[in-house]
C-alpha cells in the first residue's frame, strides 16, 4: 500500500509512461521483411498512441488530484481506466516495444500498471498526509466556530446551523415519524424538538451486531428564557420582561451585559401552524446593577424574581396616559389566562406589544398579521459577537462556548470522517447533540431520554431489515464505544490554588480526558487506553484533568447514556475559561484540535478496538 508521497511518486511512474525514456521510433524497428519477429504493421491507430493519450489524460487527473487531495470516487474512476485499457489490449496482438536491452509486451506493462493502482490503499495515503494538514488546518477551524457562535445564539439557532451543514455534506434527513431506509455508506440525521439531534454514517462493510462510534455533548448553554406570559406592570417609567432563569442564567455575569431577544415563534399560516426562528440580535434588555455608591444592596445576594428584571424600554407617553386610565387589576385577582377578553388572539396580547412588534418584524409579519403568532419560546442572549484575543490572536471570547464547543467540532469531525474512508469501514460512526443537559437532561430531548437508544436501534434495524432483538442490540453496545465530549476546566493562573497538581489542563494543546473516582465521569483505565490509542494514531495530544478532594465535580451526559446501553465509554473534552460566565474564554486552536482528535476517534477506533478486544 502507498503510505507516503515517495511511494505515491513511485506509483506515479510505474502508471505513467518513463518521459525520460526515448520511445524506438517506426523506422528503428525491424520490418515485416528483416525478422520473422518483427511486428506487422498497421493501418489503424497503434496501441501505443492509444496508451498514451489514455495516459495524457489520466496524468492531467493525477495533476489535479495532488493539487486538491485524491477523493476515493476519482480513485475508482482511475482503477476503472486502467481495467479498461487492459481489456482492450488483451483483444489486441501483442505489441513489444525496447527498454534498453530488456523487452516486455505492452501488456505486462499495463498489467504492472493495474496492479499498482489495484493494490493503492488511497485512505491509507490520505491519512499519511494528515500530521501535516491537521497543523496547517488547526487555526483555519477558528474564524468558522466564532462565526457559528456569534450568528447561532440560541439552542435552536445552533442545531438549525448544524442541520444545514449535515445537509450541504450530503447527509439525509430523518424524521422519528416516518418508517427509515438506512444503507451501507449512507449518511444520515435525525432531530427532535428543534433543540436535539443525531447524525450518523454507515461503513460499507457494515454487518449488524457490529458496533458505533459515538461522539455525545449537548448543544444548550445557561440563559434566561421568557416567562410564559412575560408582561410585567411597568415601574418607574421602565418597560420591563418577565424572564425565568435556566440553568444557572441571570449569574452574577449578566449584570450590565448588552442582551438580544432570540427562539422559536409558532405562526398560523393558513390551515397549517409553522415554527420560524427569530433573532433580534442587538441590545435589546439590560440588567442594570445598582451602583456602589449605595452601599451593601449594591453588594448582593441579589433576588432574581424581583431585583433581576431586565428593563427592554421606556414607558411611552401614551403607555403611561393609558396605564393612568386603566389601572392594574389587584395581583392574583385574575386567573392567568392565556385567552385575552379584549382580543381575539390568544397568545400576543400577554406579551409586550414592542416585543411583538419587534418580533414580527422580524419575520416578516405585517401590524395586522401579528395576530397569526401562536406561541413562542424566546430567550435572552450576549450580543457582542465572539472574537479572537490577545497579542497573538491566540484566544477565543465568546458566549455559550459551554457546550458549542466539541459539539460543533464533534459534528465537523463526523462530516470530515464521513467525506471519505466510508468504504472499508464496518461500524456506525454517530454524533449525538442534547438538549437540556444544564438542567439534569430529564426531558425527551435530553440524553436521559430513550433519543440515542431508540436511533440506534431503528438504524440497525433498518440495515438488518427486521425488528432487531436484544441479542442483536446487545452486540451492537457492547462492540461500540462513545466519547462524552463536554468541556473541562482550564487552568487559571490567578487561581492556581484551586486546581489538582498535573491535572489541570492548558489552552491550544488539545482534549483533555476528565477522570472522577466517584463515578461523575465515565472515564476507566480500559477507556483512556482506547482513546489514547486512537490519539497516537492520528498525532494528538491527550491532557487529563481531575479535581481536587475538597472540591466538587460537575456532571456529563456520559454516565447516564453509558449506564443505558451498557456502552463502553470516556468523558474527553476542549478545556475553557470562566465555565457558565456570561462570556469565556478557550484558546484559538481548540476547535481546530477537537475535530483533529475526534475525527481520528471515528477514523481509528475500529482498529483499536481489535487490540483490546478482550478488554
Amino acid at each position: 500500500m502507498v503510505r507516503n508521497a515517495a511511494s505515491m511518486q513511485s506509483l506515479r511512474s510505474s502508471y505513467l509512461p518513463d518521459r525520460t525514456v526515448e520511445r524506438p521510433q517506426s523506422s528503428s524497428r525491424p520490418n515485416a521483411s528483416s525478422a520473422s519477429s518483427a511486428v506487422p504493421a498497421r493501418s489503424s491507430p497503434s496501441i501505443a498512441n492509444l496508451l498514451q493519450e489514455d495516459d495524457n489524460t489520466i496524468s492531467a487527473k493525477l495533476a489535479a488530484a495532488e493539487a486538491q487531495v485524491w477523493s476515493l470516487k476519482e480513485m475508482i474512476k482511475l482503477k476503472a481506466a486502467a481495467q479498461k485499457q487492459l481489456q482492450r489490449q488483451e483483444q489486441r496482438s501483442k505489441v513489444r516495444r525496447y527498454h534498453g536491452s530488456d523487452r516486455q509486451t505492452e501488456q505486462e506493462a499495463l498489467q504492472e500498471r493495474y496492479n499498482s493502482l489495484r493494490d493503492f490503499d488511497i485512505e491509507s495515503f490520505l491519512r499519511s498526509q494528515e500530521p501535516m494538514k491537521e497543523k496547517k488546518n488547526a487555526a483555519s477551524y477558528t474564524k468558522p466556530f466564532c462565526d457559528f457562535l456569534t450568528e447561532n445564539p440560541t439552542v435552536f439557532h445552533a442545531v438549525d446551523a448544524l442541520k444545514q451543514d449535515l445537509k450541504n455534506a450530503g447527509f439525509t434527513q430523518l424524521s422519528e415519524r416516518d418508517a427509515w431506509k438506512i444503507e451501507p455508506s449512507g449518511k444520515y440525521f435525525v432531530e427532535r424538538n428543534g433543540s436535539s439531534m443525531i447524525a450518523f454514517s454507515v461503513g460499507a462493510k457494515y454487518e449488524p451486531g457490529n458496533g458505533a462510534a459515538v461522539l455525545a455533548g449537548h448543544v444548550d448553554a445557561l440563559t434566561a428564557k421568557l416567562k410564559p406570559i412575560s408582561n410585567v406592570p411597568n415601574k418607574a417609567g421602565y418597560l420591563q420582561l418577565g424572564v425565568a432563569p435556566y440553568a444557572g442564567g441571570l449569574g452574577k455575569t449578566w449584570w450590565d451585559r448588552d442582551l438580544g431577544i432570540g427562539g422559536r415563534v409558532h405562526v398560523r399560516e393558513g390551515d397549517k401552524i409553522v415554527t420560524k426562528l427569530a433573532k433580534l440580535d442587538w441590545p435589546i434588555a439590560k440588567l442594570p446593577t445598582l451602583a456602589e455608591h449605595f452601599g451593601q444592596p449594591s453588594q448582593g445576594p441579589f433576588n432574581k424574581e424581583t431585583q433581576m428584571v431586565p428593563i427592554i424600554g421606556l414607558e411611552s407617553a401614551s403607555e403611561r396616559m393609558a396605564a393612568m386610565k386603566l389601572p392594574s387589576p389587584a395581583p392574583f385577582s385574575q386567573p392567568p389566562l392565556l385567552v385575552s377578553n379584549q382580543s381575539l388572539n390568544t397568545f400576543v396580547s400577554t406579551q409586550p406589544l414592542a416585543l411583538v412588534k419587534a418580533i414580527g418584524a422580524s419575520l416578516g409579519l405585517g401590524s395586522n398579521e401579528l395576530h397569526n403568532i401562536v406561541n413562542w419560546e424566546l430567550e435572552l442572549f450576549d450580543t457582542q459577537p465572539a472574537t479572537v484575543i490577545g497579542l497573538h490572536k491566540e484566544l477565543i471570547s465568546a458566549g455559550r462556548i459551554d457546550d458549542k464547543l466539541c459539539s460543533w467540532s464533534a459534528l465537523q469531525a463526523l462530516i470530515e470522517s464521513s467525506s471519505y474512508g466510508t468504504e472499508d469501514s464496518s461500524l456506525i460512526k454517530v454524533v449525538g447533540l442534547f438538549d437540556d443537559e444544564e438542567i439534569g437532561s430529564l426531558l425527551r430531548q435530553g440524553a436521559r431520554g430513550n433519543f440515542l437508544p431508540i436511533t440506534l436501534e431503528r438504524a440497525v434495524g433498518a440495515l438488518a431489515g427486521h425488528t432487531p432483538g436484544s441479542d442483536l442490540m446487545g452486540r451492537t453496545y457492547a462492540n461500540s464505544f462513545m466519547v462524552s465530549s463536554d468541556v473541562t476546566h482550564a487552568v487559571n493562573p490567578n487561581f492556581t490554588e484551586v486546581y489538582l497538581a498535573n491535572h489541570a489542563p492548558h489552552l491550544n494543546v488539545g482534549v483533555a480526558i476528565a477522570a472522577d473516582s466517584n463515578g461523575h465521569m465515565t472515564t476507566d483505565s480500559v477507556s483512556t487506553t482506547i482513546l489514547k490509542r486512537c490519539a497516537d494514531r492520528v498525532g494528538a495530544q491527550l491532557q487529563v484533568f481531575q479535581i481536587r478532594n475538597d472540591s466538587r465535580s460537575g456532571g456529563t451526559v456520559g454516565p447516564m447514556l453509558s449506564s443505558a446501553m451498557g456502552m463502553r465509554a470516556i468523558d474527553a473534552g476542549l478545556a475553557q475559561l470562566s465555565m457558565h460566565s456570561i462570556r469565556a474564554t478557550t484558546g484559538a486552536l481548540d476547535p481546530g484540535l477537537g475535530v483533529q482528535l475526534f475525527k481520528g476517534f471515528l477514523d481509528e477506533f475500529e482498529e483499536v478496538d481489535r487490540e483490546v478486544r478482550d478488554e
